[in-house]
């Protein structure tokens, strides 16, 4: 017989997880992301990151004092400064101040407590926030550092920062260019092959140039979480999957029109919404089944957009779109109860 001490209550188990253990790791994670993008795109990125954390911890401080909320253990759980880093980890590196602060302010003011909080949002903040922006200011958010030829035309530390304080139009000029996903979308329009547009010293092995290291960065902090136990697997891999099925039946179809499986996994922010977006559990499927439904939803969503629609990248509206379908995907996808016909 065991003794009293040694008695296990089941099915109960206890978990030593609180929710700003989890944001912790989650911006361990992040860090190889952040350090790579800074290497190809400049200390912005930094200074973006810093510049969206402070946003956001005084929009959300404001909020809690408005809702009368104890406002030190909510900053405490580091929620707002994850999603003030993935804010800043999809906006150019020369974004205006004012342009972070709008969209971090959008992000936890209207899409995180005007819905009640952290877990009651029914969209992703980061998301939300991004599509803000998108729409609000399209030519702030339109400069990307042109790294096809490096080290040659990377500002330095001092003008980088004067861009983002001030901005520097005449500079900016010299120094920006498309992304490659912007890129191949616009070349494509003109009827040029791919195989000519990879020419082009913007492009990598198989993916963007710097893009791809910068997606292999995610993707290791992408298994970091799921070794940890963070995040589950099904997510990411329906959404990578999705994406690689789609984008490899048409690029057999034909390969003069259609890039690659792996450039759309390794150029743009495919591995940063694979496992640090869509996989929001406030925002995200709560079945087993709805999962699969909602990150197989985002990947042909992001395709679609990428290769017919309007904007070169589409993960911030493909994600927005999946989550306002949540619900129904939850009904149609819920257990049954033990003994429902």
């Amino acid at each position: 017989m065991a003794t009293p001490d040694k008695i296990l209550i089941s099915p109960h188990t206890h978990i030593d997880n609180s929710v700003s253990d989890v944001m912790r790791k989650v911006l361990i994670a992040l860090i190889p992301g952040i350090l790579f993008s800074a290497f190809y795109f400049g200390i912005g990125i930094l200074v973006n990151c810093i510049l969206a954390v402070v946003f956001a911890l005084i929009a959300e401080a404001i909020v809690l004092k408005l809702r009368k909320r104890d406002i030190v253990p909510v900053l405490k759980d580091c929620t707002a400064a994850v999603t003030a880093i993935l804010f800043a980890l999809c906006i150019s590196p020369f974004t205006p101040w004012w342009t972070t602060f709008a969209g971090v302010a959008f992000a936890i003011i209207v899409a995180k407590h005007i819905f009640g909080g952290l877990g009651l949002n029914p969209f992703n903040p980061t998301m939300a926030g991004y599509v803000f922006v998108l729409l609000c200011f399209p030519v702030q958010m339109a400069y990307w550092p042109d790294i096809s030829g490096f080290a040659e035309q990377e500002l330095s530390t001092g003008q980088n920062i004067s861009v983002i304080f001030s901005g520097l139009p005449d500079e900016l000029d010299a120094v920006t260019g498309a992304t490659p996903l912007a890129d191949m979308k616009i070349e494509l329009g003109l009827m040029t092959m791919v195989s000519e547009i990879k020419s082009n010293p913007l492009y990598g092995s198989f993916g963007g140039k710097g893009w791809e290291w910068i997606a292999f960065a995610y993707l290791a902090g992408g298994i970091f979480l799921i070794i940890n136990k963070v995040i589950r697997w099904q997510i990411p891999v329906a959404v990578l999957g999705s994406i690689f099925v789609l984008s490899l039946l048409f690029n057999i179809i034909d390969s003069d029109i259609y890039p690659s499986a792996f450039f759309h996994l390794f150029t743009g922010g495919t591995m940063l919404c694979a496992f640090f977006i869509a996989t929001d559990p406030a925002s995200s499927s709560t079945t087993p089944k709805g999962k699969i439904i909602y990150a197989v939803g985002i990947g042909f969503l992001i395709y679609i957009i990428r290769t017919w629609g309007g904007y070169p990248d589409g993960i911030a509206f493909s994600v927005i779109i999946m989550n306002a379908i949540i619900p129904l995907i939850d009904y149609y996808t819920r257990p049954k109860v033990l003994g429902e016909k």
